[in-house]
């Protein structure tokens, strides 16, 4: 369902801002683009879609993994409390960060380090996104997921993944719903793929 809210915000966003040349003039493509580093920015419908399902609210704590570009974690800001952001990725996530400066956001804090962990210091949160796909759902950001929250992930294999919601009740319990496939850039480290046990390449 849409959220007017989102939708807005996600509206006054100018992709360009996010992208390198020659790719500026891209910004309106629906699909993902190169931002370097082997790494895309994703597109627009699905940087809203996202959004959605996380359907973070004005005083939500979000936790972001993946900064990237910092496009998606824009819109996160505009409708948020606060973000947190993690990037492995030191050059990507310092150009994100002047960026989201450039446009006035002072409600995120950006961290580079493996994503696989979340950020602890900052737990609970009320909203987890992750914009890479993973083998499986880590399981440090369901701990780190406060009860009544929800984390939004690709799950899945190299070449498709199922885009789940994963809500934490009250009570602790943990259930997932698939809210259909997607392709994403491999999420590194431990819950990325590669061996059978899922401790990644």
């Amino acid at each position: 369902m849409p959220r007017p809210r989102i939708a807005e915000a996600y509206a006054g966003l100018d992709r360009a801002l996010f992208l390198e040349e020659p790719y500026k003039g891209e910004a309106a493509y629906d699909g993902p683009l190169p931002i370097g580093f082997g790494q895309t920015i994703s597109q627009p419908s699905l940087v809203l879609r996202m959004t959605e399902l996380l359907d973070p609210g004005p005083a939500s704590r979000v936790l972001e993994i993946g900064t990237g570009s910092g496009y998606q974690t824009a819109l996160l800001a505009a409708v948020s409390g606060t973000v947190v952001t993690v990037e492995r990725i030191a050059a990507l996530s310092a150009r994100a960060q002047a960026r989201l400066s450039a446009l006035g956001a002072g409600n995120v804090r950006f961290v580079v380090g493996d994503g696989s962990d979340g950020a602890p210091d900052g737990a609970p949160y009320d909203r987890i996104l992750v914009t890479a796909g993973a083998a499986r759902v880590p399981a440090p950001l369901v701990a780190q997921l406060a009860p009544g929250g929800r984390l939004v992930i690709p799950v899945g294999t190299r070449g498709y993944q199922e885009l789940l919601r994963v809500e934490k009740r009250a009570d602790g319990s943990v259930v997932a719903f698939e809210e259909g496939g997607v392709v994403f850039v491999e999420f590194v480290g431990r819950y990325g793929f590669g061996r059978p046990d899922g401790e990644g390449d």
